[in-house]
């Protein structure tokens, strides 16, 4: 049996990932990237609901996914980080819309609607959980800048959404208090959605 770590080493523990994050997000897109940050992202709906994550770093529920490498095109990129993450195989039906972020570490993330064809669901290097939601009782503890792109995907517009956020100071306090909560509850805000 492992034992539980303590709340006030869960959330101290948030001190390096905060300062982590602060150089990734607001130092490095100034020095020397060559093209913008393009992310990819996959809002899977099966029968038991919407697949949610929890990464490893900062803690809050998200739709699974990553970053675009070169060399790919963005469903390859889709497809493998899904795999990675997830376990899961998933087939595209159909590209949700394109997400142009400014502000704290700018990037485009690009969200497809996928259904799960094979694989095992299992968690990751990158995502400490993986859960099943029903799409009217999604966790508070969604970080909200995945709101927007999960709204589009269930209302399944005909055409893909382009939509332009800024992503400034109250952002960045919106996941410092998701991921406050996530990690003074043990990772377990929403977690009694997961089996409904």
């Amino acid at each position: 049996m492992t034992a539980r770590v303590p709340r006030w080493l869960r959330v101290a523990g948030a001190l390096p990932t905060y300062a982590r994050l602060f150089l990734w997000g607001w130092v490095s897109p100034g020095w020397g990237e060559l093209r913008p940050l393009v992310v990819v992202q996959a809002v899977i709906r099966g029968e038991e609901g919407v697949l949610l994550a929890v990464r490893s770093d900062l803690r809050g529920w998200e739709l699974p996914g990553g970053a675009w490498e070169e060399g790919e095109t963005y469903e390859e990129a889709l497809l493998r980080e899904v795999r990675e993450e997830t376990g899961l195989a998933v087939e595209i039906v159909r590209r949700v819309g394109d997400y142009v972020r400014t502000g704290f570490r700018p990037h485009t993330a690009r969200v497809y609607a996928c259904r799960p064809v094979g694989g095992e669901l299992r968690t990751s290097r990158e995502n400490r959980r993986l859960a099943w939601f029903r799409e009217a009782r999604i966790p508070d503890t969604l970080f909200p800048w995945y709101r927007q792109p999960l709204q589009d995907a269930l209302a399944q517009a005909p055409t893909p959404a382009h939509r332009e956020e800024h992503q400034g100071v109250s952002s960045i306090l919106a996941g410092m208090t998701i991921d406050l909560a996530m990690r003074w509850g043990d990772d377990r805000c929403g977690a009694d959605l997961e089996e409904g």
